[in-house]
This record gives structure tokens, C-alpha cells and sequence, in this order.
């Protein structure tokens, strides 16, 4: 049972995971959700991750085990490919039933980023348009925690295109470390055609337009601690490729440009969430 529960637990990805509902929680606090309110956020946010995690490793261990992933729990026989597919169905169907705490329109835009990111899964992941669904889901994220206010009040334009600019960054450096293992089973998504360079430059330009327009986004002129953020999304970028050279002359998976644009993600909310300036 406990090897079962640690698969599950590595099969939902959970760095990401935990990175993304960190986020939300702070922006939740940010825009001055009760503790109440943000704990519905938080877990509502959780639910999905978790849906979206399983459901991608249950739809890829056939890949996962082609390519010889034993970081995979579902190709390496920790947890069956069957356990992970009944739990992402759960954790999709917790998913707009807690964001239904919040208010209907909350929950709402909510599945709908729940949705665009299931669809990634399959069948857009294989296509020219696998971008768009990390685009979306990002997007809907911050809308829905302004949106679960309530009254419901509109989110920020400039919040939304943070996300999205985001969100389709981290596809770009998420994709990076598998771009050989996809080629061996047929996935050709936008950075396969785009390729490694193509990639890590629009990661990097997609990472500094969202942290630009976070900065510049709300009213009033931008601080020094807004411009510190920026030059944050030009240099983290930059070391997380250089760091992850090592273990791609090597032969290894490098997660470093990821785990980059985690980072870059905190930073930007940190110092949104401090200056006051969210909505």
C-alpha cells in the first residue's frame, strides 16, 4: 500500500504541483481572499494539479515505457496504469465541485482551465497548437482566484496575459529534457518543430513578456522592486540553461529550464503580492 500511495504521489507530478498551488495561494492573499476563500482556492487549484498530473502520466506510459522513463511510477511498475487513470477521474470530478465553494462564475472559467489542460494530455500534445492549452489553463488560473471574490469582480486584463504568457513559457521549458524520448514515439508538438534553440528563446521571451506585464500591467509607474522582477525573468532563464548543460552533455534529463520558470513564477507573484498592486 505504501509503495502504491508513493507512486501515486510521484505519478502526479509533483513539484510542479505544489509550485503552481503555492501560487495561486499567494495570489489568493494577494487579492485579499478571507482564509476561508483561499483555502478553497488553494484546494480547488490542487484538485486540478493533481488531475492533470495523473492523467498525463496515465495517457504517456506506453511512451514512458518505450523510452525507458524509470522516473515514471506508472512505466517503472510502482503503481498500475489503471490505479492513476481512477484517480485523475476523481480528482477532475473534486475539481469543479470545489470551485463551486467559491461562486459559479468562479467555477466555471475554472473547468474551463481544467479542461484546455486535460486536452493537452490528449490529443493536442502531438499537434502545432500544444501550446495552447498550457496558454489557456494559465490564463484561467489568476482569472478564477480574482473571480472567486466575491461579486465576482472581472480580472485584470494585464493579470490574465501574465498567466497565459506564463503558462505557454512553461511548455516551452517543460518539453525541453524530453524533445529526443518524444521524437522515438511520434510526438511532434510546437517545440518539437520549433526544436531545442527555438524553444529555450521562446521560453525565455515568454517568461519576461508575463513578468513585464505584471510589472507594467497595473496602474500607476512601475517600482524598483518591479523592475528587480524583470531583470529576475532575464537572468534565472539564463542560469537554469547553463546549469543544465552538465547533464545534457551527459546524457541525463536536465529540468533545470523548468524548475527555472518555477522560480521565475514565484519571484513574480512574491513581489506583486508585496507591492500591493494586484487588482
Amino acid at each position: 500500500m505504501s509503495r502504491r500511495v508513493l507512486g501515486l504521489v510521484r505519478a502526479s507530478h509533483p513539484e510542479p504541483g505544489l509550485a503552481v498551488t503555492t501560487v495561486a495561494g499567494l495570489l489568493a492573499v494577494g487579492v485579499g481572499h478571507r482564509p476561508a476563500g483561499t483555502v478553497a482556492v488553494v484546494l480547488t487549484v490542487l484538485a486540478s494539479q493533481l488531475a492533470v498530473g495523473w492523467t498525463n502520466d496515465a495517457v504517456d506510459a506506453g511512451r514512458d515505457a518505450t523510452v525507458g522513463r524509470a522516473d515514471k511510477p506508472v512505466a517503472a511498475g510502482a503503481v498500475s496504469r489503471r490505479t492513476v487513470a481512477v484517480a485523475a477521474g476523481l480528482a477532475a470530478l473534486a475539481t469543479p465541485l470545489l470551485a463551486l465553494t467559491t461562486n459559479p462564475v468562479a467555477a466555471f472559467w475554472y473547468t474551463v482551465g481544467l479542461i484546455s489542460a486535460l486536452l493537452y494530455d490528449w490529443p493536442l500534445k502531438s499537434t502545432p497548437v500544444s501550446v495552447l492549452p498550457y496558454a489557456v489553463s494559465f490564463g484561467t488560473l489568476p482569472a478564477f482566484v480574482v473571480l472567486a471574490l466575491p461579486g465576482a469582480p472581472a480580472p485584470p486584463v494585464w493579470l490574465v496575459v501574465a498567466g497565459a504568457c506564463l503558462g505557454a513559457g512553461a511548455h516551452f521549458a517543460n518539453v525541453l529534457p524530453d524533445l529526443a524520448d518524444d521524437a522515438r514515439t511520434g510526438v511532434r508538438g510546437l517545440p518539437h518543430l520549433l526544436g531545442a534553440t527555438g524553444s529555450r528563446l521562446a521560453a525565455a521571451g515568454l517568461l519576461l513578456a508575463a513578468t513585464v506585464a505584471l510589472v507594467v500591467g497595473p496602474p500607476g509607474p512601475p517600482s524598483w522592486v518591479g523592475w528587480s522582477a524583470v531583470a529576475a525573468a532575464v537572468a534565472v532563464p539564463a542560469v537554469g540553461w547553463y546549469a543544465g548543460r552538465g547533464a545534457t552533455r551527459g546524457g541525463g534529463r536536465s529540468v533545470a529550464a523548468f524548475r527555472a520558470v518555477l522560480v521565475v513564477a514565484l519571484i513574480d507573484v512574491v513581489l506583486l503580492v508585496a507591492s500591493g498592486r494586484v487588482v
